[in-house]
């Protein structure tokens, strides 16, 4: 089934109380997303969505009739109580904005194995959706890769479950410390000290938006965003504005049924909040990729702290590129990421 590709989203119409819904949901206040003055004030058509806006595109309505199969209407014969969300990453030919219908067109693009140690063995589909507008012009690319493994990788009677279509969400750490979507092809451990924060939570800093390439630097640090003492509603907020209802996510007797601590945040929710960074930084028309790598989960009562650092400038095409953490209250790594940029020379 390799390069194999159907018809995965059918009218996907950006709508604009539902944008306002999923922004709020990722704890973004800024009135961008919700007033159109604002929007044409700073130079778009209509009210644009976030950059992970196209987690909408799950809800049943938009799925066409007939679609069979687990995995974006692939069927891999994956068992989902063992299906990892690993990574998500996007490449954006311009915002979608409210007003857009999109069809979306998934290709398999690949499935290969690998040896995860503690996790065993670990299969990988990688799936690309095309998103394109009623002209037909490519608005967004939608890179998922999900994860099998040989059976529950936070334990013994853990499950495993997620948040994601093509199967499941973010790891069980193990209890030798292991993240495994995050290092799911290693058998690697987390470091014993922090990994940032130093185990304290810092202030959220904002910083001007930057437009142009004028002083800006490799190692520069972008704004700190950060959203304290999560509670379950956080979760059911996203729940409802991504259509992403999985039970792990508010259920608590589920959840611990499946051997977690308690009911924790969709991966998704976290690089929403993680997106808010690069938004903030170089606004959102200028952002042309954003992906993540998840590696744990972010539980009731943590806080998530989102940070960027500039790795790259590319003076001659106008283009940046950042690395992304975001990490809780304790300095533990939630996901890493990156973003690209295109500014004014």
């Amino acid at each position: 089934m390799v390069g194999d590709s159907r018809t995965t989203v059918e009218a996907f119409r950006i709508e604009r109380g539902k944008v306002e819904e999923f922004a709020r949901a990722i704890t973004e206040s800024d009135p961008l997303f919700r007033d159109a003055s604002v929007a044409r004030d700073r130079g778009y058509e209509a009210v644009p969505a976030p950059l992970t806006y196209a987690q909408v595109s799950r809800f049943p309505r938009y799925r066409p009739d007939g679609l069979e199969g687990q995995g974006k209407g692939f069927d891999l014969g994956f068992r989902p109580e063992y299906v990892l969300h690993g990574e998500q990453a996007y490449e954006y030919e311009r915002p979608l904005l409210v007003g857009d219908v999109l069809t979306g067109t998934t290709t398999l693009s690949d499935v290969y194995q690998r040896d995860g140690g503690r996790a065993g063995s670990m299969t990988f589909a990688v799936y690309e959706t095309e998103y394109r507008d009623e002209s037909g012009g490519l608005v967004l690319t939608d890179r998922v890769t999900a994860i099998e493994t040989s059976g529950a990788v936070g334990g013994e009677g853990d499950d495993a479950n997620g948040d994601d279509d093509t199967g499941n969400d973010e790891p069980q750490p193990d209890s030798s410390g292991s993240n495994n979507a995050g290092n799911a092809d290693t058998d690697a451990t987390v470091d014993p000290e922090p990994a940032a924060n130093g185990g304290a939570v810092p202030a959220a800093e904002p910083v001007d938006t930057v437009r142009s390439l004028d002083g800006v630097d490799v190692g520069d640090g972008g704004p700190t965003v950060v959203v304290e003492d999560l509670e379950r509603k956080h979760f059911v907020k996203y729940a409802g504005a991504s259509g992403d209802f999985n039970p792990i996510h508010y259920d608590e007797p589920y959840a611990r049924g499946a051997g977690n601590e308690s009911v924790f945040g969709q991966g998704m929710f976290t690089a929403g909040v993680a997106s808010r960074v690069v938004t903030d930084w170089f606004g959102l028309e200028s952002i042309t990729a954003f992906g993540v790598r998840f590696q744990s989960q972010v539980f009731p009562g943590d806080t998530i702290v989102a940070t960027g650092e500039l790795e790259s400038v590319r003076g001659e095409e106008g283009v940046v590129e950042v690395a992304l953490e975001a990490t809780n209250q304790h300095g533990e790594t939630l996901l890493t990421g990156s973003a690209t940029a295109s500014l004014e020379e």
